[in-house]
């Protein structure tokens, strides 16, 4: 009876400490969630097992845990949205955007800042998609999806990008419906004509797909209203990019009055209507003469993106946690900026199962911390707002596996096999 005791006990403490070990691969602990889905903000663990969220919740014992992240004065979100990149990286000359050499593997970009899932804003259109697909979609550990071009060669720039023949609605949605897994809408850029064809084409292959349209618009002197777009030629949810900038030339008409540094009046209306306005920064796309006094106005943006490739990651962009610093020493609260960064933009491509760490959903997760220093923060005029705060990741997980860990805050760090 003795050994029978004795084997009992043995049993039930392997069985204990299996089901503890099992209870969650990743515990982030210590932490301020700030969940704007859910309106969390305050500090509470998050548990993860099999690549959802299995707990949010107070003081979960971290011996339930594999995998523990000391997350203590530290912010835990979503992973992060960005539905405005350029991936579509290539070797071929003379294509920039669509399989060309200006664009980046979203591996090496995304997850060091948070980022979990980047949109490519209009590389690949419906000719060239399936190879864009092929060789990014299908190869990249960042979850990778498309604004589809309305031109089908997509953005190759030059007369590819003017031929309004190539702007195929039909053949757009028919790309777009076969893969919806992948394409969330499409986009319109670059046009320089004095025509409202390319803008008409993409929305009607917006209704055809049920899907939104994102717009890069302007390049004619004098430039289209955009009175007239918001209100005649866009739906609402269909995305305005580029919201904060000033091109010199007059191609593009801005949302700021320069002269009466107030808000014009058809933009409020146009985001009342259901317009979004996108930051879509960019090398060439942002100005704080447009973007301060639309912060003070309270016209923040919807959505947080970067535009990123290689000339404006190397120039006053950075990456998406630069461009979250600027907003937050604008005055943009925190969890506004994380709102804009995550649940909006995962609601405006129609992907609600991403940007929030509801219990049960797809486990992507940043942790980020504020650093605290002298930082400055220029745009491409060289105009600059000094801070004394800027975002920086500290670890992200996506679904469910930690992809990156800056200073090693994971216990263990790595697990043995």
């Amino acid at each position: 009876m003795q050994h029978r005791s004795i084997l009992f006990t043995f049993l039930a403490c392997l069985l204990g400490v299996v089901s503890h070990a099992q209870t969650y691969s990743i515990l982030i602990k210590g932490g301020t969630v700030i969940d704007p889905k859910n309106n969390i903000n305050q500090v509470m663990d998050v548990g993860i097992f099999e690549g959802k969220v299995k707990k949010v919740a107070k003081d979960i014992d971290p011996k339930e845990a594999r995998q523990v992240v000391d997350a203590k004065g530290m912010y835990v979100t979503p992973g992060l949205i960005d539905i405005h990149g350029h991936v579509f990286f290539g070797t071929e000359p003379n294509h920039y955007l669509s399989n060309g050499l200006v664009a980046l593997p979203p591996d090496g970009f995304t997850f060091r800042v948070g980022v979990t899932t980047i949109v490519d804003a209009g590389g690949a259109g419906w000719d060239s998609f399936s190879e864009f697909k092929n060789n990014v979609i299908f190869n990249s550990k960042t979850r990778v999806l498309s604004f589809l071009n309305i031109v089908g060669q997509g953005m190759r720039g030059g007369n590819w990008e003017q031929d309004t023949a190539d702007m195929d609605p039909n053949l757009a949605a028919g790309v777009a419906i076969k893969n919806r897994n992948d394409v969330v809408g499409f986009k319109v850029a670059h046009f320089q004509g004095k025509d409202w064809k390319p803008v008409d084409n993409a929305v009607k292959a917006g209704k055809l797909a049920n899907m939104p349209v994102m717009v890069d618009f302007g390049g004619s002197t004098p430039p289209l209203p955009l009175e007239e777009l918001f209100m005649k030629h866009l739906r609402p949810g269909d995305i305005y990019t580029h919201a904060y900038t000033l091109l010199e030339g007059n191609i593009r008409e801005t949302i700021v009055d320069e002269a009466t540094q107030k808000v014009k009046p058809f933009a409020i209306e146009a985001r009342k209507r259901g317009i979004v306005f996108d930051v879509g920064y960019g090398g060439a796309s942002f100005n704080y003469s447009q973007a301060i006094p639309a912060m003070k106005a309270g016209f923040y943006p919807t959505t947080i993106s970067t535009d990123l490739h290689t000339g404006s990651m190397n120039g006053s962009m950075k990456d998406m946690l630069s461009i979250m610093s600027k907003f937050y020493n604008m005055g943009m609260d925190l969890p506004a900026i994380i709102k804009a960064s995550t649940w909006e933009p995962a609601k405006v491509i129609h992907r609600e199962q991403l940007g929030h760490i509801t219990e049960g959903a797809i486990a992507d997760v940043a942790v980020f911390s504020m650093r605290k220093g002298n930082f400055g923060f220029y745009d491409k005029t060289g105009y600059k707002v000094e801070g004394k705060e800027k975002l920086e990741c500290e670890l992200t997980v996506m679904g469910g596996k930690i992809v990156y860990d800056l200073n090693g805050i994971t216990s263990p760090i790595y697990l043995t096999k």
